[in-house]
């Protein structure tokens, strides 16, 4: 296995005839606005995005949809708790939940008391 450097991340990245792997440190990917870590391209990844998202305690995330890129998401609850704004409701989140959401639903991520970190798993449904 050999270290490699992308910028300032850390990655590791091994290919043979057994197999191979890309491993990313999210603490050495840059949080977009405090909140957004984009992991997708840092991992190579073709067939999905994924992403780890942290709000601070009380935060609320942007309300939002994926009807416009018609891309379902299953989120997984890492540390901190919150709710999940969907569908008229509040869903109660603590670390080990997951939750999967089709691209019209409406859903707003809000940190409890602790904050709230989750990652964020998108795919096109076609």
């Amino acid at each position: 296995m050999e270290p490699k450097g992308v910028g300032l991340i850390e990655t590791a990245k091994k290919e043979d005839a057994v197999g191979s792997y890309q491993m990313v440190d999210v603490s050495q990917v840059e949080a977009r606005n405090g909140i957004f870590r984009a992991l997708t391209d840092q991992l190579g990844v073709a067939g999905f995005r994924i992403n780890e998202l942290e709000l601070a305690a009380g935060a609320e995330g942007p309300e939002h949809d994926h009807i416009g890129n018609d891309q379902e998401e299953v989120y997984a609850v890492v540390a901190g708790g919150g709710v999940l704004r969907t569908g008229g409701e509040e869903i109660p989140l603590r670390a080990g939940h997951f939750v999967h959401l089709p691209p019209d639903a409406r859903r707003q991520m809000v940190a409890g008391d602790q904050g709230l970190t989750w990652i964020g798993i998108g795919s096109a449904t076609d």
